[in-house]
């Protein structure tokens, strides 16, 4: 397997790592384990969009979050290009966050 062929399953592990390491200033989870990140699409030309949503609309960092996720993941070599979409359709809920993440917050 040369280089240029990668899978688009394991570059959607390798953005899913790298989403791993953004963490909500608020929780001391990483923004991947709380649930945020609704959906990860990889085309065929490793071009990656993002559905992520906020913990509240007016999150403090509703403007710079979605650009550090963008960055994180344009950092990684086979990505050719990155968007993130930013929804509140359906709103974020302590439901969608990981068992680790509850276990971690003391919830569980």
């Amino acid at each position: 397997m040369s280089e240029t062929t990668i899978d688009t399953q394991e570059l959607g592990e390798k953005i899913v790592k790298v989403i791993k390491t953004i963490y909500d200033p608020e929780i001391p989870v990483d923004i991947y384990e709380l649930g945020l990140i609704y959906d990860v699409f990889v085309s065929e030309d490793y071009d990656v969009k993002v559905l992520m949503t906020l913990t509240t609309p007016n999150c403090p960092v509703a403007e710079s979050l979605p650009m550090e996720v963008e960055e994180k993941i344009k950092s990684i070599n086979e990505v050719k290009d990155a968007e993130v979409e930013i929804t509140f359709d359906p709103p974020w809920t302590q439901e969608l966050m990981s068992e680790e993440a509850k276990l971690e917050l003391g919830m569980l």
